[in-house]
């Protein structure tokens, strides 16, 4: 049962990352922690169509000494609540290449963003300024999603593509889009114990950007990896999963051009929280609803706040 409900390919939930939370310009990057975390992120290894239904909600601040280029602007002392809920589908074929299951998909958020922070206003003096946007954010493109299993065992790739379809206005603190493209090349290894009920995967990625045209800002490549161990266990008519999850973002390149205005503000961070999970059969389907939370630390060069995440699957 845990083998069909994990192959809730979440890949593309980075598709909401469009808030002010990394090291890169505005404070924001097209990946998110907790994107991937859990088997419910697996590729795909059943032929057919999956749904998925995601909420994103976020807060975090950071010092006012720090100051972070925002849409053209310097900012300090910046603080955001976002809420996201994206909606995205991914479809499997059942001839296999390779030997792999391949899927492609799609997924398109929907944010709703507030940002406050202090900026200098054209006669030197600091102010702080509030912000506040709701609109589509940037559209998550997976042309090309592989699984291999291995007995207990499956590993996958992916490549998710972002494209800059939501709006961005320079000035504005408050953007649903980023205005520039990512490509993130994903490698997964999980575990799922067909006996034991026992399950842990690690995830692994790098991002790579390119410039932001309206405001000539390159922002630097980020590593991330992600993790998570699950137990699950018999409940009702479905099955309980109870664990935890963890992420450590790294930027591992500087940001660069004329932009770039404040030297290399390379972001880290590292998060660490529960995670719990049912899985229901319906009819020949499945659906899945998973809740995680990320509390981080070890935080530099960028907000440093909580993850909540609620996601949900539905298998045809």
């Amino acid at each position: 049962m845990r083998k069909r409900v994990s192959v809730g390919a979440i890949l593309a939930l980075c598709a909401v990352a469009a808030h002010p939370a990394h090291a890169e310009e505005g404070g924001s990057g097209h990946y998110i922690p907790g994107a991937f975390a859990t088997l419910m992120d697996n590729p795909p290894t059943d032929p057919g169509l999956l749904l998925q239904l995601l909420y994103l909600g976020y807060t975090g601040s950071v010092r006012a000494s720090a100051e972070l280029p925002v849409a053209g602007r310097l900012t300090a002392g910046l603080d955001a609540t976002v809420n996201a809920v994206t909606v995205g589908g991914l479809y499997t074929f059942e001839q296999k290449i390779l030997g792999a299951y391949y899927s492609f998909g799609a997924y398109l958020p929907v944010i709703d963003k507030d940002v406050t922070a202090t900026v200098t206003a054209p006669d030197g003096r600091s102010v702080s300024l509030t912000d506040r946007v709701t609109g589509v954010g940037d559209v998550t493109l997976i042309p090309a999603m592989m699984a291999w299993e291995i007995g207990d065992f499956q590993v996958s790739v992916a490549t998710p593509v972002f494209a800059p379809t939501g709006s961005f206005k320079v000035g504005h603190l408050a953007n649903p889009g980023l205005n520039y493209w990512t490509i993130d090349p994903t490698l997964a290894l999980t575990y799922n114990g067909a006996t034991n009920g026992f399950n842990a995967a690690v995830f692994g990625g790098i991002t790579f950007n390119t410039e932001n045209q309206a405001t000539d800002y390159q922002s630097g490549s980020v590593l991330h990896l992600e993790g998570s161990v699950q137990q699950l266990l018999p409940l009702g008519p479905g099955f309980l999963g109870l664990g935890a999850n963890a992420f450590l973002y790294e930027q591992i390149t500087d940001d660069s051009g004329p932009g770039a205005n404040v030297g290399p503000l390379r972001g880290r961070s590292v998060g660490l929280g529960p995670v719990i999970d049912y899985v229901l059969p319906v009819k020949g389907s499945t659906a899945s609803i998973e809740a995680r939370w990320l509390h981080e630390f070890d935080t530099r060069n960028r907000l440093e706040g909580d993850y909540f995440w609620v996601k949900g699957v539905w298998q045809f």
